[in-house]
């Protein structure tokens, strides 16, 4: 029997333990008791909308225990109350922090106008906005992006569960009104599934009780969990295969983390419409005060060998702020590994690119989506966006841009590719696959003719920016079938095959240029190291293997169904000398 919902926690970063590694374990140690399952009610149905005016005499701001959170403790001084030398009170600022894990107290506070400000995950907000849309004064106003998730977050599954696609008419254990809602939408979304094909017990906690995800993946009747890091490690014995002991699940293993799924979960800040009306330059300050001290946060880590004494006492503050001890300096670093700020141009790709595959009104729709499938919002509310100028922002408060740089190492993603090849083992790792076909003897592969196949490349590439995508040709068998049948020798057979994988891999080579191109030509940004070329030949036919050789089609269909090429999604996660983390 559910529970009524009341206030849970939505941070995902409360876990970091880093140094107290076992006491993690230990935690998840007496998690085997029957979880708490609860209802998802939606949050007009727990919260009223009594509507205070906003407090403007000192603002306070909402943080949660996230990397992306450092960033504003360093703008404000490493201070809970701004500091008149801080990026802030250089900017006339004046705000007192706060940390609030419960983001429904968050929503609470900010409806009364204690703070006009919601600190969140895109899914978070938009899970709130069907209450907040509701009157004018209090509609959500996205304003700015903080980071996305890198690696905090992971999908644990139990052996039955071998891909994405695995999940239809599985139960899956997920946190009530958390980040991983924005998680499970997605990850669904790509399998071509809806939560109207799976069993979700939803759970009131995110980790370290008996009512949290990780805990509920130990009964019988639970086949997937949407979890923090370390408790997917403990999970998994240490992030490779379950053994069932030390708290760990027999046979359980990370499906994918967001180190490989980078571009699902967006942390965001909001603020109410009608602060936003009255105060816009102030507003507007804000967000340039927190892309200044981004800048400053990226140039610290960097250098800090030389600015040492700066460094620790950021650690120092941001630990005392978001772990309430100022000597959890390695669960703060844990925190900043695990955020990939997204900066001035990632805001601006966020906010104002239409051809940006992961821009604000695309993941509202996605997300919206998904909560009305769970039933958690009853009509779709697609966020506001704030008009700031991010570039002139950036100009003023002096903020550079990060450079982007290749994410894999081609040379060995090809190796690994090859030896996976050889091994007929090209399916490991796999996440989601497709295929796209093509006529006899077709060498090109005009844009025109593949644009719903490109699109939703381009989409999984962006999404999935730790993930390799192979593009892999495949040749139809009938030459060599005719052949072997005619008694040709080993040596012409040879011959044939060679031919068959020549033409698939520059088939393959072909459709990921075009590929590119039609990226470059929609103005969209792919990192071409993602994509790995596998030339098949006819090894890989879709009418199947009969003893050792091709099986031969029968209709035009089947002959048809073998000229393909086929995309497939791959977690590399495990070989670290393939990915370069974010």
């Amino acid at each position: 029997m559910a529970n009524h919902p009341t206030f849970y926690s939505s941070s995902r970063a409360r876990w970091w333990c880093l140094p107290m590694i076992l006491w993690c374990f230990a935690a998840l140690g007496t998690a085997q008791a029957e979880p708490q399952y609860i209802d998802y009610e939606p949050l007009d149905q727990v919260l009223s909308l009594n509507i205070g005016e906003v407090n403007t005499r000192n603002l306070k701001v909402p943080m949660i225990t996230w990397g992306g959170d450092i960033a504003t403790v360093l703008a404000n001084g490493n201070q809970l109350r701004t500091t008149p030398d801080s990026i802030f009170g250089r900017k006339g600022l004046d705000y007192t922090l706060y940390r609030e894990d419960i983001f429904t107290r968050q929503v609470k506070s900010y409806i009364s106008g204690e703070t006009p400000y919601l600190r969140g995950t895109v899914g978070m907000v938009s899970a709130a906005a069907e209450l907040l849309n509701r009157d004018p004064r209090t509609a959500p106003v996205v304003i700015y992006q903080m980071t996305w998730s890198a690696g905090g977050d992971a999908l644990v599954v139990k052996p039955s569960i071998r891909s994405a696609a695995d999940l239809r008419g599985k139960t899956i254990a997920l946190q009530a009104y958390g980040p991983h809602v924005d998680y499970a939408v997605r990850i669904l979304k790509d399998a071509g599934l809806s939560f109207s094909d799976v069993n979700i017990r939803w759970l009131p906690d995110l980790t370290g009780t008996d009512n949290s995800p990780a805990a509920a993946l130990h009964q019988s009747d639970v086949d997937a969990a949407f979890v923090i890091i370390p408790d997917a490690l403990a999970l998994t014995s240490g992030g490779a295969v379950g053994t069932g002991s030390e708290d760990s699940v027999n046979g359980a293993r990370i499906l994918l983390s967001t180190r490989t799924a980078n571009k699902v979960i967006a942390d965001v800040y909001a603020v109410r419409k009608d602060f936003y009306d009255n105060h816009r330059e102030q507003v507007a300050v804000f967000v340039e005060g927190l892309l200044e001290a981004e800048t400053a946060l990226r140039e610290l880590t960097a250098d800090r060998a030389s600015q040492a004494r700066t460094y620790d006492r950021l650690l120092s503050a941001a630990a005392e702020a978001l772990f309430d001890s100022e000597h959890a300096t390695a669960d703060v670093e844990g925190l900043y590994g695990d955020a990939q700020f997204v900066g001035v141009v990632g805001n601006q790709r966020f906010f104002t690119d239409a051809n940006y595959p992961r821009r604000l009104d695309a993941l509202s729709r996605e997300i919206n989506t998904g909560l009305r499938q769970a039933g958690i919002i009853q009509h779709s509310v697609i966020l506001t966006k704030a008009g700031l100028d991010y570039g002139r922002l950036a100009n003023s408060g002096g903020i550079t841009a990060e450079a982007s740089r290749p994410r894999f190492n081609e040379n060995q993603v090809a190796q690994l590719m090859s030896q996976r090849q050889q091994q007929q083992n090209l399916q490991e790792g796999e996440l989601f696959s497709f295929e796209v076909f093509f006529a006899p003897n077709q060498r090109s592969f005009a844009q025109e003719h593949y644009q719903d196949a490109f699109s939703r490349v381009v989409e999984l590439a962006n999404t999935y920016g730790g993930a390799i995508i192979t593009v892999e040709g495949n040749s139809d068998p009938m030459e060599y079938l005719r052949a072997n049948k005619a008694g040709q020798p080993p040596v012409v057979l040879g011959r044939i095959k060679q031919s068959a994988r020549n033409l698939s891999l520059s088939r393959a080579q072909e459709v990921r240029d075009s590929l590119i191109r039609y990226a470059s030509a929609e103005q969209i940004s792919l990192d071409p190291s993602q994509f790995a070329v596998v030339g098949n030949g006819i090894a890989n036919p879709k009418t199947g293997i009969c003893g050792h050789e091709p099986c031969a089609p029968t209709t035009e269909q089947e002959w048809r169904s073998n000229m393909r090429v086929e995309f497939r999604v791959i977690q590399v996660e495990a070989e670290s000398n393939v990915f370069t983390p974010l």
